[in-house]
């Protein structure tokens, strides 16, 4: 896993965010602050940032191990992801923007060139957010196409391989959208969950989230403490590579717990 670190709330709270996954996965962390290389301090500069990160690691979890790497890039997102292919991290962990509404996932210049061209997993937590010592559920958003089918065989399996239950919910916005067909999709998403992974009959739910728009939807189901939202990438996605479209970048920024993007193709 990698995250990518910043001075600021943003890098304090993608550092809590990962340092709590590898806790749950026993996963490999690296810790990463990405400088441009047209400035000669840049260098400098980006070594004292990671010391920071260092000494918040050391305080948080001293018994969690990382590496600390300053990555030159024209840009953190581009960074990030070079980064990531190079150390073969298949998760890319990063905060909210600065300034962003608590609570909401506020997206960046980073974060907007991860969501729609890295080659791994995308996590982005909202602004101000504490993750709890366990995760609660998994959530993944549900539309009936190939790449929401692929992404529920994988979201089932790290529900099992957590101990976790896993939600499958579909948003209905407006009053066009024909709510019986959706709930039919969501009946044959379960079945699919379970065939698929082995997970039992009670550890699989779905929800219909209703609404004027994406908010409001978001807003009809309940959000309790440890819950992880999955996104599926768009048709659009060039394979094994994350590309959201315009709807599922509405409901990353609705969200108010962490939101995990991933590639097509994402095994």
């Amino acid at each position: 896993m990698l995250a990518g670190y910043e001075s600021g709330s943003g890098g304090r709270e993608a550092l809590r965010l990962a340092r709590t996954v590898v806790a749950l996965t026993g996963g490999r962390l690296t810790v990463a602050h990405v400088h441009p290389p047209d400035r000669p301090a840049a260098a400098g500069e980006a070594l004292t940032v990671l010391k920071q990160a260092e000494e918040l690691l050391a305080e948080s979890a001293p018994e969690l191990s990382a590496e600390f790497v300053a990555q030159e890039a024209r840009g953190v997102g581009r960074g990030l992801s070079t980064l990531a292919s190079r150390t073969g991290a298949d998760l890319i962990v990063i905060g909210s923007q600065e300034g962003g509404a608590h609570g909401r996932v506020a997206v960046g210049a980073a974060g907007d060139n991860l969501l729609h061209a890295s080659n791994e997993a995308v996590m982005i937590t909202p602004a101000g957010y504490e993750p709890p010592e366990r995760l609660g559920r998994i959530t993944l958003s549900y539309v009936r196409r190939p790449q929401a089918d692929e992404a529920v065989e994988r979201t089932a399996l790290a529900a099992l391989a957590l101990d976790v239950p896993l939600r499958l919910i579909t948003l209905a916005v407006g009053d066009d959208e024909p709510r019986g067909r959706l709930r039919d999709d969501l009946a044959l998403a379960i079945r699919h969950a379970q065939e698929t992974s082995g997970l039992p009959a009670e550890a699989v739910t779905a929800e219909l989230a209703e609404g004027d728009d994406v908010a409001d939807a978001l807003a009809d189901v309940p959000w309790p403490e440890g819950e992880l939202l999955v996104l599926a990438s768009s048709e659009d996605a060039s394979a094994h590579q994350v590309f959201l479209g315009e709807m599922a970048l509405k409901v990353l920024r609705a969200a108010s717990c962490p939101v995990a993007v991933l590639p097509r193709g994402y095994s």
